[in-house]
């Protein structure tokens, strides 16, 4: 079956020479598909090579091979690699599917209903924690070289054993609806794209509005019809968010990471922190050290 993208499109859709319900894709290093995009399917990645940065929503973190992550219709997301990566044939493994088929499906097969409250969590993008990378692989590839119902019936019980997981983490805070025209969301993506560039950097109203030829009033109401939030509010998510990655995953000083991310002083990091987190980054850290602690890290 031929399979093209459409290089037209900011989503870089992939068209079908039928309608299946799983539909595969796997692309390597460099690629046209590493860009900040959103589109209707759910997508599960898994990472097979390179590492550098994961961005999903206004969540940012680092990647590396044997990472897992399922993102939701319409969440925005992009995975960039270290700039020292050699090119590779494949980076990423992807299974994508939409919400319709499943839904319908769930009219007439009852059972396909156990794998709902995972896709209502994907909305938000969904980490998956502890995955054997081996079955993986090897499961992936089965899905890619099959084709029709044996596709089909190679990927419900993958669905399945991550809908009964509960080691997984929720990844964006916010949910930036990308549906508005093309113009509206190459404005909305040169702004996201600048934040999750320069989050660490003095950033104000005006900056953004500049950026896509807007005066503060109008970009503020804009900004806030597509993402939900004030564009502060935005910034502080995302610089929460890498806090997180960083109070996760380095034994760095708290302080440290507070003027790393953005912030300009510990009391409003704490407060901004606690507002989001309903916790303090100390408990934060404790608590992610606990809960993570037990999986150890593997590469290919």
């Amino acid at each position: 079956m031929t399979k093209t993208i459409k290089r037209n499109t900011p989503e870089y859709e992939l068209v079908e020479g039928e309608i299946e319900t799983i539909r595969y894709l796997e692309h390597g290093y460099p690629s046209d598909l590493i860009r900040w995009h959103a589109h209707d399917d759910y997508e599960l990645h898994f990472i097979v090579s390179t590492s550098g940065k994961v961005f999903v929503g206004d969540y940012i973190g680092n990647y590396k091979p044997g990472q897992l992550i399922l993102t939701g219709p319409r969440l925005p997301h992009n995975w960039i690699c270290q700039s020292n990566e050699p090119p590779t044939d494949t980076r990423d493994m992807v299974i994508r599917f939409d919400h319709e088929s499943f839904a319908q499906g769930m009219k007439i097969i009852p059972e396909l209903s156990e794998v709902l409250p995972m896709l209502l969590r994907a909305k938000s993008g969904l980490e998956f924690l502890g995955e054997d990378p081996d079955y993986l692989k090897t499961t992936f590839a089965a899905i890619r070289d099959a084709s029709g119902l044996e596709r089909l019936t190679l990927t419900l019980p993958l669905l399945k054993k991550l809908s009964q997981s509960q080691n997984y983490r929720l990844l964006s805070t916010v949910q930036i609806d990308l549906k508005s025209n093309e113009n509206l969301q190459r404005k909305i993506n040169t702004v996201v794209d600048y934040v999750t560039q320069h989050y660490n950097q003095d950033i104000c109203l005006s900056d953004a509005s500049n950026l896509v030829s807007m005066s503060d009033s109008h970009f503020s109401r804009f900004f806030r019809k597509a993402t939900g939030n004030r564009f502060t509010e935005f910034l502080n998510r995302v610089r929460i968010s890498r806090a997180c990655n960083l109070l996760t995953e380095t034994d760095q000083q708290i302080v440290d990471i507070c003027f790393q991310v953005g912030f300009k002083n510990v009391a409003n990091f704490n407060r901004r922190f606690h507002e989001l987190k309903g916790v303090t980054p100390r408990d934060f850290r404790s608590q992610s050290s606990n809960r993570l602690g037990q999986y150890s890290e593997t590469v290919f």
